[in-house]
């Protein structure tokens, strides 16, 4: 069985997960602290990033969550994620890549150091100041969510795509610590809804990291 290498606050795991779901893909969760840099966890990703894929019995390590995503998406048919023309599959990538990258780097990134790392690892309080520039920052984000779903089924097109697992990844994290106000975003917090009722999403949800808990709304589909 696959044996997936993460933290429970990592939305690179959270995307991999998610996929793993929709498309009932097997494995076992192995809780892994990044910032510890353990030598095992090294030798098979040198990089020292969550998440890492691993089957001991195929001797298979990957790495990355677009890799390890790309990988899934090729070895396993049912509910392909990727999917369409050539120029769906170009939005859907583009997408992944703006949730991954922009949002991450706008948004997640920020909150989990100053929630989470700083608490953690450097005993440290956050600072206000950088809090709400991320609260900022994702509500413009939130702004350009609304516009894809005024215009599409799903963010990428018609169809459910890796595009929407790797927002609603993200947007978890972000909810969970505090960073996402849900005013005047209607559009989104719908389509987030129906994510957290899916089989799928429901796993995350009921998951906490220590000494942080989520906003009471956080877990509920209806908020």
């Amino acid at each position: 069985m696959w044996q997936l290498y993460q933290f429970p606050l990592c939305p690179f795991s959270r995307k991999v997960r998610l996929l793993m779901g929709e498309k009932s893909v097997g494995y076992e969760l192995v809780r892994e602290s990044p910032w510890e840099q353990r030598d095992e966890f090294l030798d098979m990703n040198p990089a020292g990033r969550t998440p890492v894929l691993r089957h001991s019995q195929r001797d298979v390590s990957l790495a990355d969550s677009n890799a390890i995503c790309e990988y899934i998406e090729e070895t396993v048919e049912k509910s392909p994620m990727i999917n369409g023309t050539a120029t769906n599959r170009a939005e859907i990538r583009r997408l992944t890549a703006w949730f991954d990258e922009q949002f991450y780097g706008d948004v997640t990134a920020p909150l989990l150091f100053e929630r989470m790392h700083k608490r953690l690892i450097h005993r440290a309080p956050p600072d206000a100041k950088l809090l709400r520039e991320a609260m900022r920052r994702a509500n413009v984000h939130l702004d350009y969510i609304d516009y894809l779903i005024d215009h599409r089924s799903w963010l990428a097109g018609a169809t459910m795509s890796l595009a929407d697992l790797s927002a609603a990844a993200q947007i978890s994290v972000a909810d969970y610590l505090g960073g996402i106000d849900w005013a005047g975003h209607e559009q989104t917090r719908a389509w987030y809804s129906m994510f957290k009722s899916r089989p799928s999403f429901r796993p995350l949800l009921s998951e906490r990291m220590e000494v942080i808990a989520p906003p009471a709304h956080y877990e509920k589909v209806d908020f």
